[in-house]
Parts: C-alpha cells; sequence; structure tokens
C-alpha cells in the first residue's frame, strides 16, 4: 500500500478585499462631505504711515477697557451684556450702514469682549472695520 500524504494548503488572509472596501469607503465620505462657509467679518487692519489719513464725516468708535466695559463713542455702557452694546450701536448707526467702525481694547481686555463687539457690529450689517493699535517704541 502506498499511501499518499496530501500537502496542506497555507491558511492566510486575503487582504485584497479589505482594501476594496476600505478605498471605496474612503471615496464615500470624500463624496459626501459637505464644507460650509461661515459668515467672514472684513477686517481692515490699520497701517503705520506718516502720512495723516483724511477724516471721514462719520465713525462709529466702540472702545473697551481692561475689565471688558464697553464705550461706544466716548458713551459708557450700563453693563457688558451683548445686547446691550447691539441697541447702543444700533441707535449710533441709524440707518447707515456703510459707517465705519474702529475697536480701540485695551492690551488686557478679555479677548471675549473684543469678538463680542466684532459680533455686534456684524449683525447690524457693518462691514467697514479696523482695530486700533499704538505703534510700540524699542
Amino acid at each position: 500500500m502506498n499511501f499518499q500524504r496530501k500537502e496542506e494548503e497555507e491558511v492566510g488572509v486575503n487582504l485584497t478585499p479589505l482594501i476594496d472596501v476600505v478605498f471605496i469607503l474612503l471615496l464615500f465620505f470624500m463624496v459626501t462631505t459637505t464644507f460650509n462657509r461661515h459668515s467672514e467679518l472684513r477686517i481692515d487692519l490699520p497701517e503705520a504711515s506718516s502720512e495723516s489719513q483724511p477724516e471721514q464725516q462719520k465713525q462709529l468708535e466702540i472702545a473697551i477697557d481692561a475689565s471688558g466695559t464697553y464705550f461706544v463713542n466716548g458713551q459708557r455702557m450700563v453693563n457688558t451684556k451683548a445686547e446691550t452694546l447691539l441697541l447702543a450701536l444700533r441707535k449710533a448707526i441709524g440707518n447707515d450702514k456703510e459707517v465705519p467702525v474702529s475697536i480701540r481694547a485695551d492690551a488686557k481686555t478679555p479677548h471675549q469682549s473684543v469678538i463680542t463687539a466684532m459680533d455686534a457690529a456684524s449683525k447690524l450689517g457693518l462691514t467697514k472695520m479696523s482695530i486700533a493699535t499704538t505703534e510700540t517704541t524699542e
């Protein structure tokens, strides 16, 4: 009797179908992803120059002190709520949406206070904003 031994096949996992599925999932997520464009504020940063800038007829100034208190055109707000600032800005500009806004904040002002001022101005449709700075002396 002659017994022949069967050779055992090597057991393994074929990775090709797994890689195909991963690529299909990747393509699916890339195609179905939506990219939202958030509303943007256009901010005009001040430029330092020796020439004087021509003054505009009407300008809205928002000043913020170190404690986060708002001043609209020199008038102190009764509190630091966004609604109060929004009402003061609406009263100051009337119907003119083209008024340039200048934000003057103390160096130690909380960042949230500046963002709140910018947000209030943008809610009123004001797009011409600048942040006032001072020149450093070295």
